[in-house]
């Protein structure tokens, strides 16, 4: 008697799944910054991954305008509507630096 379900339909559901959650997330994030303790507290617990992200110079510069109530909420909804102001850095080849 074969599965119910075969490992392709397991790994596509996976990966939509993942997709959703990953979006979910983004729009919780963007939701929850704008009220002044909660983001702050979201602010401080992503800082890490935001400076990783674009950089030590523009990831302080983003989380430094976040922290800020009002700086930080009307950035927000700038950006919900015109994209990141200060972009990511350039990923690393793999392989070295050749």
């Amino acid at each position: 008697m074969p599965a119910p379900y075969s490992k392709a339909k397991k790994a596509k559901a996976g990966l939509t799944s993942r997709a959703a959650r990953a979006g979910g997330f983004k729009l919780a994030k963007r939701l929850v910054k704008p009220i002044p303790v909660v983001g702050t507290c979201v602010t401080v617990g992503l800082a890490g991954y935001e400076i990783r992200k674009k950089g030590l110079r523009n990831g302080i510069i983003h989380v430094g305008l976040d922290l800020i109530p009002v700086v930080g909420t009307a950035k927000g909804v700038v950006e919900f509507f015109t994209g990141d102001w200060l972009p990511d850095r350039e990923p690393k080849k793999p392989g070295g630096a050749s």
